[in-house]
Order: structure tokens, then C-alpha cells, then sequence
């Protein structure tokens, strides 16, 4: 077992910024995580003040992540927090394997991550690696460039998931539940192989248009409604995307209340325009389904609505 470096009196374990520093001198964006966590030690979005970086709207921990020494002094001066490494815009692809519940008999990530390269007619990736609290992995690889991938769970197999854009994995040096997360294999980062880069993008689906039916009231102003806000929240660009999101799915939600349109068609309509700018799909899903659910619970009346 690994023991966490010792405390100062001031709270701060002087480690936790060179855990910090260390990746921001590779050029990878870090942030702070709250101290012995795993979760981000910023502000969440209901929390926002809208001041200073998110003046113009609310940043999040992707966003905020920096390679700026003096930021990140300036962060982990504030507390012993732990790190966290934002992967997309640090260029890296992480493959993380996990660890199966005790008495289960369910294989590690390890071992089905294993398996995968055997199958797959390939050697196991030598590239640099950290064993995590759990005594799981990360495999460390540098993005292809030109593609965007996102986070994934499962995809390659049980206990395997992978963080890029979008995600964020637990830096060296930072301790979880009395571990510490350790470099096990200090090899220069790999760039991710071909096979596993496939395995990650499989053959989109083709594209299915949104089909909108007919106003059951002969109301063509929701169909308008809903071209417009969608055609906004595809337009927006980075730092209003999901507040914009919210605002247009709002705005239709009355039509949905009132038996315009289909809640469940609106609801793909602003899923494909909200993934077309870049969101998540499921921060998507999410701000939509809460977006419509407020809407209908608080819409008035149709002749007495603004």
C-alpha cells in the first residue's frame, strides 16, 4: 500500500502541486480536484456567479483546465486538492481498466483489454500507464488528429471505458481513499493504434431526417417555433451552448404542452442540434428533458399566454 505524503500545517501536501505542474509542462490541461476526490473542486453551473472567466457564461472544468504555471500555483495555493488532467484538449486518448467488484468473478479490464489485443491480432499497447486507487490502469495515447473522439463506457468490453473529449482522468500523484495514483510505466505516450481508433468509431447509422407531424390544432407557429430555436442552438458556439439549449427548448415547450407537437420528436430535434455544436449527448438529453418538463409544468393556458 501506498501512504499519501505527509500534511503541512497549513493543510497542504507541497506534492500535489508538482503532481499539477508536472503534466501542465507536457502541455496537458489540468484542473483542481477536491482533496482525496475524484470530482471536480470548480463550481457547478447552478452555482455560477457569472463573473470573471465566467463572465460571458459559465465555463466548466473542460474549459477552465490550464497548462499556465502561474495558474496553476495560483489554484493549488487555495488547498491540498487533487489533479485533474482534461484529456481532449490535452490531445490524449486514455483507456481506463477497471477493476471488478469483489466475489463477482467477473474478469478485470486488464484481462478483457488483454484478451481484445489477442483477438484483435495485436500486441498489448507499450505506452505510458498509471495504476489507479483501485488498482486498475490508465492507458495514456495521443489523439489522432482531425477526429474528435469522445468518452465511452463499455464499448471495447466490460470495466473498459475511455475518456477524451469530454472527460477527465485522476492525475499521478493525487491520492484517493489513502492511494495514490503512481506512473508504472514511464514510456513515452503512444499514438492511439489504428485498430483501437476503429474500434472506437464504428459506421454511423445513416442520418434520419426529423420528421415533424401535423399542428393538431392547425397551429403552424409551432412548427416555425421549433425551426427557429433549433436553427439557434446550432449556431452557438462554445461557453453558451447548453444555456442556449435550455433557453430554445423552453420556448417550445409550451407547443408541447399545448398538443402542438410531439414531445418526443421535439425532443430529438434539440438532441440533434445540440450534439451538432459539440455537447455530450447525454448533457443533451439532460438540459432538454429538464428544459420540456418545466416548460409543461409551467405553462398557462393557450389565449393567455404571452
Amino acid at each position: 500500500m501506498t501512504h499519501p505524503a505527509p500534511i503541512r500545517r497549513d493543510g497542504h501536501r507541497p506534492h500535489l502541486l508538482a503532481a499539477a505542474l508536472g503534466p501542465a509542462e507536457r502541455g496537458w490541461h489540468v484542473f483542481p480536484l477536491r482533496p482525496g476526490s475524484k470530482r471536480p473542486a470548480l463550481h457547478g453551473e447552478a452555482a455560477c456567479p457569472r463573473t470573471g472567466a465566467c463572465a460571458t457564461g459559465h465555463m466548466k472544468w473542460e474549459h477552465r483546465a490550464t497548462t499556465d504555471p502561474d495558474r496553476v500555483r495560483a489554484a493549488w495555493a487555495a488547498g491540498a486538492f487533487n489533479v485533474g488532467l482534461a484529456t481532449g484538449p490535452s490531445g490524449l486518448v486514455v483507456v481506463d481498466l477497471d477493476m471488478p467488484k469483489p466475489n463477482t468473478g467477473t474478469p478485470s479490464g486488464v484481462t478483457t483489454f488483454e484478451a481484445l489485443c489477442e483477438r484483435a491480432g495485436q500486441a498489448v499497447p507499450a505506452t505510458y500507464r498509471v495504476r489507479t486507487a483501485s488498482d486498475g490502469e490508465h492507458l495514456y495515447f495521443t489523439a489522432p488528429p482531425g477526429i474528435r473522439l469522445t468518452n465511452s463506457a463499455g464499448l471495447l468490453g466490460p470495466l473498459i471505458d475511455t475518456r477524451a473529449w469530454g472527460g477527465y482522468v485522476v492525475a499521478p500523484g493525487s491520492v484517493v481513499n489513502g492511494h495514490t495514483y503512481e506512473v508504472t510505466d514511464p514510456a513515452p505516450v503512444a499514438d492511439l493504434p489504428t485498430w483501437l481508433l476503429r474500434a472506437l468509431t464504428p459506421e454511423p447509422a445513416p442520418a434520419q431526417p426529423v420528421r415533424i407531424q401535423a399542428p393538431r390544432f392547425g397551429n403552424r407557429a409551432a412548427d416555425v417555433a421549433l425551426e427557429r430555436e433549433t436553427a439557434t442552438v446550432r449556431a452557438t458556439t462554445e461557453g453558451g451552448r447548453n444555456e442556449q439549449l435550455l433557453k430554445s427548448a423552453r420556448a417550445v415547450g409550451r407547443f408541447v404542452a399545448w398538443g402542438d407537437l410531439p414531445r418526443h420528436e421535439v425532443e430529438q430535434a434539440f438532441q440533434a442540434a445540440g450534439e451538432s455544436t459539440g455537447l455530450p449527448a447525454a448533457e443533451c438529453r439532460t438540459t432538454i428533458r429538464s428544459a420540456l418538463t418545466w416548460s409543461i409544468r409551467t405553462c398557462r393556458p393557450r389565449g393567455t399566454a404571452a
